[in-house]
């Protein structure tokens, strides 16, 4: 007989999610696509949203703007998923008044949006994608961007819903993910890693931050460990590597994976202000769901590293 595992507002199914609906937005994102990988290999049945329209086999592709709200409960009224994994975001460390508005819609609207119609829709369990600069523990933490911002003020509306109306929730708070197949060359890794490729000196910062790197393949499984988890359901649970790296640490490394000559220009862009150091707790994360990364740093880079170098040969080859 299978092993089961109960999410709680009654569904029951085998460990390999053969059978459930998971309706999975931001899904052709960085940790979107990934995850909607493995549940597919799982034989779950995949949902993904996106503003555009795609044709990805093995996903059902929904194209839907989750801001605004008559769409999203259209949306969660047709589908009636079993479980939604919530990746939708619009992911900047932008500091400008500009920044303001689109974050507050891309991540806050869309959230309470999402929120309101799993409620009216038979209160499917909820897994909502928080992050790192979120600092739940201390109310009086000012943060540090507009995106912080928005995200914690989602994060406050998720556990809301979860303590009022009983929605069956999980906050998961999301260190730096890096990996493989993240093709945004605006983000960290990409930008120094594509750079250094081609020849380029990438400009940075002075690069002393201290950042909790968390490998995407161990972040995946955090994600899907969460949502079938009973125990998990009305916590907010840290999924990170439990320890703190410098960025300029991290660019030295790939400099010397990379095998290039060429020396990053440290200095050439200033640090962000209100920069925070967050390191996830994972030994609570372990207690909870006995999940603890796998893929070491020096693994997860190299494996990422070598992702880039093939992309980058296969460009010049076609």
């Amino acid at each position: 007989m299978p092993s089961t595992t109960e999410v709680p507002g009654g569904i029951e199914t085998d460990s390999n999610l053969g059978g459930l609906r998971v309706l999975v937005t931001g899904a052709a994102g960085f940790i979107g696509s990934a995850v909607c990988r493995k549940l597919r290999r799982s034989g779950a049945d995949v949902h993904g949203t996106s503003r555009v329209p795609r044709d990805d086999e093995g996903v059902r592709w929904w194209q839907a703007d989750l801001a605004d709200p008559a769409i999203t409960r259209q949306l969660m009224q047709g589908l009636r998923p079993d479980l939604v994994i919530h990746l939708a975001s619009h992911v900047s460390g932008d500091r400008a008044l500009g920044a303001v508005l689109p974050t507050v819609r891309d991540n806050l609207l869309t959230t309470v949006n999402l929120l309101l119609a799993a409620c009216e829709t038979g209160a499917p369990r909820v897994v909502i994608a928080g992050s790192m600069e979120s600092d739940l523990e201390n109310p009086r933490a000012i943060p540090g961007s507009p995106y912080a911002a928005a995200k914690t003020a989602a994060s406050t509306y998720a556990r809301m819903f979860h303590s009022l109306y009983d929605l069956p929730l999980v906050h998961l708070r999301i260190f730096m993910v890096y990996g493989p197949g993240q093709r945004d060359t605006t983000k960290l890794i990409p930008y120094v890693t594509t750079a250094l490729l081609r020849g380029e000196q990438p400009d940075l910062t002075s690069g002393s931050r201290k950042v909790d790197w968390v490998y995407v393949d161990d972040v995946v499984t955090a994600v899907i460990t969460a949502a079938l988890a009973a125990d998990a359901n009305g916590k907010v649970i840290d999924v990170g590597s439990g320890e703190l790296v410098t960025i300029r640490a991290v660019v030295d490394q790939i400099t010397q994976l990379v095998g290039s000559t060429t020396q990053p220009r440290f200095g050439a862009l200033n640090d962000r202000p209100l920069e925070h150091e967050r390191v996830a707790h994972v030994s609570r994360t372990f207690d909870l769901l006995g999940w603890r990364p796998a893929t070491s740093l020096d693994d997860g880079l190299a494996r990422t590293v070598q992702w880039y170098r093939t992309r980058q040969l296969l460009t010049e080859d076609s």
